[in-house]
């Protein structure tokens, strides 16, 4: 079966995620917060992630986290290759790509890592609440499920990208402020998730629930 806008949206969650990645190089204080920028956009992939399990099902919504991975995958790869090429002799930009896109393979672990476990926990939790809930409540799964999958990202890859080379203190400022910062943004976005899936739902046809599903993150399987 195939769906009017399930491409474009597909489209999208790996836009965002890549313009995330990228920006979250420069660590931002925003009032009493401190966080990466990538924090600003990145958790619009969560609202993504909730309305393609939503709408279209578990699985449906693990192709789509399996091609932002490929695409985060290819990206950092190629920035870190392109970097370490020999540059131009009158190329003099060198050290400002090395700032900002010469990416380190612990930042690129962290961010891949911490992105895989938090959209599946959160795909896979929105699912089995929708079961449980019988299709009701949209507004606990949806926050529920960024209130796992969020804190699950967000301490993973602060963890792994920061501890030992910020000081304590501020990885733990980070931490909160990120998860903060991403739950409030997912609450606040509810009343337009509810909008825009409930008018997803009527124009492509489809309420799927994942009654018999197997949560398996590496099965193919559409």
């Amino acid at each position: 079966m195939r769906f009017k806008y399930f491409d474009i949206i597909l489209g999208l969650f790996v836009a965002v995620l890549l313009i995330s990645n990228i920006a979250s190089t420069k660590i931002l204080n925003f009032g009493p917060f401190t966080f990466d920028g990538g924090t600003i956009l990145f958790p619009i992939i969560y609202i993504f992630g909730d309305i393609l399990t939503e709408v279209y099902g578990y699985k449906a919504a693990r192709r789509v986290i399996w091609t932002g991975f490929a695409g985060a995958l290819l990206m950092s790869v190629v920035l870190i290759i392109v970097g370490k090429l020999p540059a131009a002799a009158d190329w003099v930009n060198q050290e400002a790509y090395d700032a900002i896109l010469g990416l380190t393979p612990r930042i690129v672990v962290a961010s891949l890592i911490a992105y895989f476990a938090g959209e599946f926990s959160n795909s896979v939790t929105l699912a089995k609440m929708k079961v449980w809930t019988k299709g009701r409540h949209l507004w606990s799964r949806t926050i529920g499920s960024t209130i796992i999958g969020e804190g699950i990202d967000t301490v993973l890859f602060v963890l792994i990208a920061f501890v030992g080379v910020l000081p304590g203190s501020l990885v733990i400022t980070i931490i909160v402020s990120n998860y903060i910062f991403k739950v409030g943004f997912e609450a606040l976005a509810t009343p337009f998730t509810y909008l825009f899936v409930n008018k997803l739902k009527k124009k492509e046809g489809i309420d799927a629930y994942d009654t018999d599903t197997k949560f398996n993150p590496f099965s193919f399987k559409s």
